[in-house]
């Protein structure tokens, strides 16, 4: 009976192990990373070196379908001209935006919470719905924007057709959930310590002063990281001109992955998409890697 109870206390003490209880957590992980990221991307890969229509066996075609979109593809050099301006665009105002709304909403102020909830509310709203409800405000005859336009005696406006606007409207969709910035900012202020700030105030240091000397520098990890996941993020804008503009007008809001998109649904070329799609891949890498280096000159970590 002893040795039972021993073997039962031995089973039960096995499962309650730190590590034990580890790879149970990363079993979902293990098996999802290779079927639902590995497997895919590893198949598109060999797919950029095929001539594949998304029904027939993919034939392997060489370097082909890279020197198509390199030096014969009129769309591709547009999208990623496109693209870099609507990062150059969005990713400053966004950050600039995020820390601001955090600086204002980092106070103890009665029913500041109200006001925190209020500005974050914009990013759990699903991209989709979002976006819709954008386009009717966008809409040149019964927009609300151009009506507004229209009370003040002022013409309206083509957000979604003219050439020279439309990515600045799609712009506006991005700083309008730039609550997520907010939150992660508003985390990195609190964790500011406080001490640093009082003795600031006995220097006689003004609001600026605190901000540009102390607030600022102790949180670049923060923008640091705001700045990767943001520049990423509108490397990989889709969604936008999928539903609101279709790439138009005239290529202008033709981002890259748009463009993967069409010569893979529309055009049935699998295979240059996915060559698109590792171009893609490469050009984030590339200035992913560049920031990183670069950050060692502006990111202050307090443990270094």
């Amino acid at each position: 009976m002893k040795e039972k109870t021993k073997e039962k206390q031995k089973g039960k003490s096995f499962w309650k192990r730190e590590g034990v209880q580890g790879y149970l957590f990363m079993i979902p992980t293990l098996i999802g990373f290779p079927l639902l990221c590995a497997y895919p991307m590893l198949y598109s890969l060999y797919c950029a070196f095929c001539d594949w229509d998304g029904y027939n066996d993919p034939v392997f075609a060489g370097l082909k379908n890279f020197k198509y979109i390199l030096t014969l593809d009129p769309v591709f050099p547009k999208s990623v001209a496109v693209t870099f301006i609507y990062a150059l665009i969005n990713v400053p105002v966004s950050l600039i935006l995020g820390l601001a709304l955090a600086v204002l909403l980092n106070k103890q102020l009665k029913g500041i919470k109200f006001f925190r909830v209020l500005y974050y509310l914009p990013t759990i709203v699903p991209s989709v719905a979002a976006i819709i409800l954008w386009q009717f405000m966008f809409k040149s005859d019964t927009g609300l924007l151009n009506g507004m336009l229209r009370q003040i005696g002022l013409p309206a406006v083509g957000w979604l057709t003219d050439e020279k606007v439309v990515l600045l409207s799609l712009s506006l969709i991005k700083w309008w959930g730039v609550g997520g910035m907010m939150i992660i900012f508003l985390s990195g202020l609190q964790s500011v310590p406080v001490d640093v700030y009082e003795a600031a105030d006995l220097d006689g240091a003004s609001g600026w002063q605190k901000f540009k000397s102390i607030t600022l520098p102790m949180i670049t990890p923060i923008v640091f990281l705001q700045l990767i996941t943001g520049l990423i993020g509108c490397m990989q804008s889709f969604a936008e001109a999928q539903i609101m503009t279709g790439g138009g007008p005239n290529y202008a809001s033709h981002f890259i992955n748009y463009d993967i998109y069409t010569n893979a649904f529309s055009n049935n070329k699998f295979g240059r998409a996915s060559a698109e799609a590792w171009i893609l891949f490469l050009i984030i890498m590339v200035f992913t890697v560049i920031i990183f280096r670069k950050s060692e000159q502006y990111v202050y970590y307090e443990n270094e």
